[in-house]
């Protein structure tokens, strides 16, 4: 590295005005451990082709084009300063192949994906710029919040196990490995072992990986995914077919398609700055077990970079995960193994930058990308699974009281079956119903929980209703 970190100090950057680039070798050492996690987890980028083709109608060859433009996409927040690992808005999947389902696959599903995608670019450029992104979102009931990660994640989990779902189609592979891949990111039992035995912080820290290749070889097994056919060389994608396949060529959308993303692409951002929120903790817990390293989280720089990559999609690869902040299950494994000091990863930059550096390198290994072809929805099923999990286990910690969780589960419901618009409006009227209250009602109970449901009991003593008392 030509640049070495002092103790205690921010990590060397060369500034570019709102922006502060890092590039591996010059500013960060190469990181082994996301080498190897990376030639493994890039098949999760690759999971998107099944969606491309089933909803926008693209050819594999032109799917894993798109596939590329996002992989640039990928390595944009780490070299412009930002200390994520970046990746969808996993979350609200669903929610956008709701909106996009309601089209014809082909150039009328294109033009709908480019305006919500256009739509999320220029939300995040906004609340970018102006620096309002924090106060919009701490101004959203809890209620609102919860609802909409709770219809994200039930749309998820319910996509993969009815008719016709990935799960329910291939049960023993992906519940088998579902399973696992469960059990490594969130069991307290496997905590435990990781505390105490050294094989166990080895499985932790790579994640998602031992899960998926359980999944992929007990899918082989049992024959519910086919063999590769492994082919060596190199991968070149059809970026000569893609123009066929963007807004330039099948038309850019109307307002009134601009007007109907509106929805989506509001439940989008408020999921992806969930992630933001997310990412801040996971570094938070580890930040103080680094002195040798202050790490700057610059959310306005964060909205930027991902407005940035979403007006990229928008032109050169519309896509249904949109571009988020954050990769979760990735964030928290190499946030795990920065823990351990300077010489297991030297700098946060290094472990998250070489991680898609490496994802990015992948999708040109004609002998990888051939060998997790057959096994590809294995990738976007279990990322889809995990979402759901984290999604409904963070919706419930924003409730506090039965009477905003009931306005949270009715409108998750909602928006699971009916989309966004339908979501988000059967939200905002329960609570204008049910939760919100005036100023000085809330001054008055400050403190206090929403009361409780009254209980009525079936057989009430009649005697108790002869005192005047009222049955609980």
């Amino acid at each position: 590295m030509l640049y070495q970190r002092k103790h205690g100090e921010e990590h060397p950057y060369w500034p570019a005005g709102p922006f502060k680039i890092r590039l591996p070798f010059i500013h960060y050492r190469w990181e082994l451990a996301e080498t190897i996690q990376a030639l493994v987890m890039f098949v999760v980028a690759m999971g998107m082709i099944p969606l491309l083709e089933r909803y926008l109608g693209l050819p594999y060859d032109v799917a894993l084009a798109y596939v590329v433009v996002c992989g640039i996409g990928f390595m944009l927040p780490n070299l412009l300063g930002v200390p994520f690992v970046p990746g969808w808005i996993t979350p609200a999947i669903p929610v956008v192949l709701l909106f996009v389902g309601g089209f014809e696959p082909g150039p009328d599903a294109i033009r709908a994906l480019v305006a919500l995608q256009l739509v999320v670019t220029f939300i995040f450029l906004f609340m970018g710029i102006t620096r309002l992104g924090t106060k919009l979102v701490d101004n959203i009931p809890n209620s609102i919040k919860a609802g909409i990660l709770l219809g994200a994640g039930i749309a998820a989990i319910s996509g993969e196990i009815s008719e016709g779902g990935r799960l329910y189609n291939t049960p023993i592979s992906l519940g088998i490995g579902g399973l696992v891949t469960v059990y490594v990111l969130f069991s307290l039992s496997f905590r435990d072992w990781v505390e105490k035995h050294r094989w166990a912080k080895i499985i932790a820290g790579y994640g998602m990986v031992p899960g998926m290749l359980i999944t992929m070889v007990i899918g082989w097994s049992v024959s519910e995914y086919p063999l590769p056919a492994v082919q060596w060389g190199f991968e070149l994608p059809a970026f000569g077919k893609i123009w066929d396949y963007l807004p330039f060529t099948v038309g850019f959308p109307t307002y009134q398609l601009l007007l109907a993303a509106i929805p989506t692409a509001i439940i989008a951002y408020i999921i992806a700055f969930g992630d933001i929120i997310v990412g801040q903790s996971l570094l938070k817990r580890v930040d103080h077990l680094r002195p040798d390293e202050k790490i700057e989280v610059n959310v306005d720089r964060v909205h930027l970079v991902t407005g940035l990559r979403n007006l990229m999609h928008s032109f050169f690869a519309p896509y249904p995960g949109l571009a988020g902040p954050l990769f979760t299950g990735v964030m928290a494994t190499i946030a795990e193994r920065y823990r351990y000091g300077r010489s297991a990863m030297d700098t946060i930059y290094s472990g998250a930058g070489v991680f898609w550096i490496v994802g990015f390198i992948a999708l040109f290994m004609l002998p990888l990308v051939t060998l997790f072809r057959p096994v590809l929805p294995i990738a976007l099923s279990i990322t889809l699974l995990i979402t759901g999990y984290l999604c409904i286990a963070v919706a419930v910690e924003q409730i506090d009281n039965a009477t905003s969780m009931g306005v949270a589960g009715i409108m998750g419901v909602v928006l699971a079956t009916h989309g966004a618009a339908w979501g988000l409006g059967a939200g905002f009227v329960l609570w204008l119903l049910i939760e919100m209250r005036s100023k000085r009602a809330l001054k008055e109970h400050e403190g206090e929980l929403p009361d409780e449901p009254i209980h009525i009991e079936e057989n009430p003593d009649p005697a108790v209703i002869a005192d005047g008392k009222q049955p609980h």
